[in-house]
């Protein structure tokens, strides 16, 4: 997910987005955990969209506030 795409997104949408990416960082944790992972390069790209929203919703709030 690119940073246009998440500024494309509201509070709300960003923040079920949020949510999606740490249910699925969290089954990619068990995965690495059994030895199922195929596919290693997805848990750094969950972890780097998780930063990128986080990051997002930080500016828009201190955006927020500063008016």
């Amino acid at each position: 997910m690119k940073a246009t795409d998440v500024r494309a997104l509201s509070a709300d949408q960003r923040q079920e987005e949020l949510l999606k990416l740490k249910k699925e960082q969290f089954n990619l944790r068990f995965q690495v955990a059994t030895g199922q992972l195929e596919n290693t390069a997805r848990f750094r790209a969950i972890r780097r969209d998780i930063a990128r929203l986080k990051t997002i919703m930080r500016e828009t709030r201190a955006a927020e506030a500063a008016k």
